[in-house]
């Protein structure tokens, strides 16, 4: 029976290790900057690892009142590019954590 709870301890161990270096590699990916751009690097879009918006720009070059439409799928495909970025680095990062916990 105690030898039992004895490995109860140490999975327990284990487990609170893996959540603290979770939460670290969770901090750091937040931390890390994100640039999304559209084609040719006309616009860019910066965000954080949380998926915050921090920075946008936009080449002069593409500013055309005549062909508003272009500008806005511009920023479209910038932001869908740093959020594409952003979720493959967490899943590099955090996906070890997640493989084989069911309901994860």
């Amino acid at each position: 029976m105690m030898r039992g709870m004895g490995n109860m301890q140490g999975m327990m161990k284990q487990v609170q290790k893996m959540q603290k270096e979770m939460v670290k590699e969770q901090e750091a990916l937040n931390s890390k900057e994100f640039i999304g751009e559209s084609t040719n690097g006309y616009v860019k879009a910066t965000f954080t690892g949380d998926k915050k918006l921090r920075d946008l720009s936009i080449d002069q070059a593409i500013v055309d009142p005549e062909d508003v439409d272009m500008l806005q799928d511009m920023l479209i495909l910038a932001v869908n590019d740093g959020l594409t970025k952003i979720e493959k680095e967490t899943e590099r990062t955090m996906g070890k954590y997640t493989k084989g916990i069911p309901g994860l």
